[in-house]
């Protein structure tokens, strides 16, 4: 075997190789893309679980509008919004991989959630306090 064909072999060997790097690198970043979905849920429950909270903590106020069901509604508005953004994120994500491009997560998306939990976690913070 010549100089030329070793060459060869080992072009041929090192594209392989390069080839099969990136496929797991592909695969690696689908199980990370279903790591974070799994978080998003986790984080739009927990949301779920603090107004579940504040209703058997809060739930013999009276009136039909009381300040632990308003509180209470804002973490469940803030879970339904978190697992929406958690499916619109991951499939773009999927969509991303075929296009081999990654685009970030909008900042008012983020911002959106962040003043939900904000806003409920204040209300909560009120509630322990006045009732």
């Amino acid at each position: 075997m010549g100089t030329r064909d070793k060459k060869s072999a080992l072009a041929r060997d090192r594209t392989d190789w390069a080839e099969d790097r990136t496929d797991w690198a592909e695969d690696r970043t689908i199980l990370a893309n279903e790591r974070t979905f799994a978080s998003w849920l986790r984080t739009g429950l927990t949301a779920l679980a603090v107004a579940i909270a504040l209703a058997a903590i809060f739930g013999d106020a009276e009136g039909p509008i009381s300040p632990a069901r308003s509180v209470a509604s804002i973490f469940v508005l803030g879970a339904i919004i978190v697992f929406w953004m958690a499916r619109g994120k991951t499939l773009s994500s999927l969509d991303d991989l075929d296009r081999h491009s990654v685009d970030a997560m909008r900042r008012r998306g983020i911002t959106a959630i962040t003043v939900l939990m904000m806003l409920g976690a204040a209300g909560t913070g009120v509630l322990l306090w006045i009732v």
